[in-house]
């Protein structure tokens, strides 16, 4: 059960579809050294850009909300990574508490978050999802899109605890990307927290994600004996621009022709 890379084209961009299938056992391998030196993310979402002579990811999201996206064919491969991943944190884990964001009106989100909860359960799992939104002030139940119904309950604090009433978990499964800053009730919580706080976007950069790529992208094109170019989307930075006041753009157009 391996995704493959659906392309019309026969160019650069299928020789590099089949220099990365016929050398399968060599990259797993790779990736088994790199995950003894490095500690992998609990889950992740890469966004690819095909441009048809290249494949190369322009974002990495720490706090993935396309859960109701996946192939129904791969849920024994979510619900097996799961449950390893979980075991890797918190061994004792049986009680977990998801949080997902605010959007308590977006229901195609709240989709994503009945689906992670759905594989979450079968690895084991009693989960609940509690919402740190001011607005749920108790027990909520809200409609999905496509006719699934979603319970959200109000997080309480607990001294050093997030609980629900009659509820308190092992870990909490943050799905909330912090985008607004670090709420004082995720602060110097005991209970494990996944992800920690320092993986949302209030102290996460994209810029430092980049340059820890480029690393990767060298290391890797090199070991498989490929033009690193194919894989890498190149990224600068440029410091002062304000789109509003129409402040900075000659640097960044300078940035983008260097880079082209």
């Amino acid at each position: 059960m391996v995704p493959h890379l659906t392309t019309a084209l026969n160019g650069p961009l299928l020789a590099l579809e089949k220099n990365i299938l016929s050398a399968m056992p060599k990259i797993e391998h790779w990736f088994r050294t790199q995950w003894l030196e490095h500690s992998s993310p609990f889950y992740a979402s890469v966004d690819l850009r095909n441009a048809g002579f290249k494949l190369a990811p322009v974002d990495t999201n720490l706090f993935p909300g396309g859960f109701n996206n996946l192939n129904p064919a791969f849920t024994p491969l979510c619900v097996q990574a799961a449950t390893v991943a979980v075991e890797k944190i918190c061994p004792e884990a049986h009680r977990l508490l998801l949080i997902p964001e605010n959007h308590t009106r977006n229901t195609y989100y709240l989709r994503n978050v009945a689906a992670l909860a759905n594989i979450l359960r079968q690895a084991g799992l009693d989960v609940r999802i509690g919402s740190i939104n001011p607005e749920i002030t108790e027990p909520t139940s809200i409609e999905t899109h496509d006719g699934q119904t979603i319970l959200l309950e109000p997080v309480k604090r607990v001294k050093n605890r997030l609980v629900l009433d009659g509820f308190d978990s092992c870990a909490v499964l943050l799905n909330n990307d912090l985008s607004g800053g670090i709420p004082e009730i995720l602060q110097g919580i005991e209970q494990n927290l996944i992800p920690p706080l320092h993986a949302g976007w209030a102290t996460r950069r994209k810029s430092q994600h980049f340059s820890a790529y480029n690393r990767v992208a060298k290391e890797f094109s090199e070991f498989l004996g490929i033009d690193e170019w194919l894989i890498n989307p190149y990224f600068d930075t440029a410091s002062g621009i304000d789109f509003q006041a129409r402040v900075g753009e000659d640097e960044m157009a300078a940035k983008v022709e260097s880079l082209l």
